[in-house]
């Protein structure tokens, strides 16, 4: 008779177990992406990368090593966007807020996103996918190392239009209206400018990355960790084109493509509810004008008036 194993026996069910949850996973998101792919495609995805630390330390780990594995994630959310069709992908790599951690972690993260633009340079999957990569965020606050190897991928990419990668370093939303506010004032003043060519769009041309084609709107803001906060993050872009957001619990090393499907599809859900919503008024004008009445319709008029108001006559 076989003695009985109780540590190989827990083996054997764990395997089983994860086996299982694997085949249902694949399975899921299978469905899921389908799902997705049946409908419109957030072009501008911007995701703020939280929990590598809180990560590690769950583990017993150094903080390090959860910067580490939320890395290795971010190399999959670039794949994944690229094959689902996203057109540009803006990651919160480092804030000005991150400049108040010890002097060994920040170290350790600009040597470690420094590692990640160099495999990106030499990554021949950069160039067939014809990826355009930049960076946003203050250089003046960037170690020499890193801004050699941010100048590098920049100008090896710059002509690439097909998928575009943009990495906020030593960012800030606010600090980067003033430093577009700035640059705008010092134009006015040396008469560059007139105060009359001041408008949305000569600021927007006036943000990170400046000089150049400035970040676009975003329409799908994604935030990991649990908190439900934007967090300065691309303030202008975001809620001028009130984008979505999507807020969820797993930390950025536990992020999965099931978690990014999720994304697109609370994306898509608000898009057709706000398709409908224009719909509804839209069909109310109509009937409205239809109808000719306007003592008996009164009251539809007064919920017209926004409708109007957006150029719908």
């Amino acid at each position: 008779m076989v003695p009985w194993n109780k540590e190989a026996f827990r083996a054997g069910l764990r395997f089983v177990k994860n086996r299982t949850f694997s085949m249902f996973y694949r399975e899921y998101e299978q469905l899921l992406e389908k799902e997705i792919l049946s409908s419109e495609i957030p072009d501008h995805i911007a995701v703020i990368m939280d929990g590598n630390r809180r990560y590690a330390g769950q583990l017993g780990k150094a903080r390090s090593f959860g910067h580490a594995m939320g890395a290795e994630v971010t190399e999959q959310v670039i794949e994944w966007c690229y094959e689902i069709g996203v057109k540009e992908l803006t990651l919160y790599a480092f804030s000005t807020e991150n400049f108040q951690r010890s002097e060994e972690e920040v170290d350790g993260l600009f040597n470690l996103i420094n590692e990640k633009f160099l495999k990106l340079y030499y990554d021949k999957r950069t160039y067939e996918k014809e990826m355009q990569v930049r960076v946003i965020g203050d250089r003046t606050k960037l170690p020499a190392f890193l801004t050699e190897s941010v100048e590098k991928i920049e100008k090896a990419t710059e002509h690439h239009q097909n998928f575009n990668l943009n990495v906020a370093i030593a960012y800030g939303g606010r600090q980067d209206i003033m430093q577009a506010v700035r640059d705008i004032a010092a134009c006015v003043s040396s008469g560059k400018l007139s105060l009359e060519d001041v408008d949305e769009n000569l600021i927007s041309k006036h943000l990170y990355p400046a000089p150049g084609v400035s970040v676009p709107n975003v329409d799908l803001i994604v935030r990991t960790g649990g908190d439900e906060r934007v967090s300065n993050f691309l303030p202008w872009q975001a809620n001028g084109s009130e984008c979505a957001t999507y807020f969820c619990a797993p930390f950025w090393p536990e992020f999965r493509k099931i978690d990014l499907l999720r994304s697109i599809r609370v994306y898509q859900a608000r898009k057709d509810e706000k398709n409908q919503e224009q719909s509804y008024r839209v069909s109310k004008v109509v009937n409205f004008l239809r109808v000719g009445k306007y003592g008996e319709k009164g009251e539809e008029l007064g919920q017209l008036l926004p409708v109007k108001k957006q150029g719908v006559s």
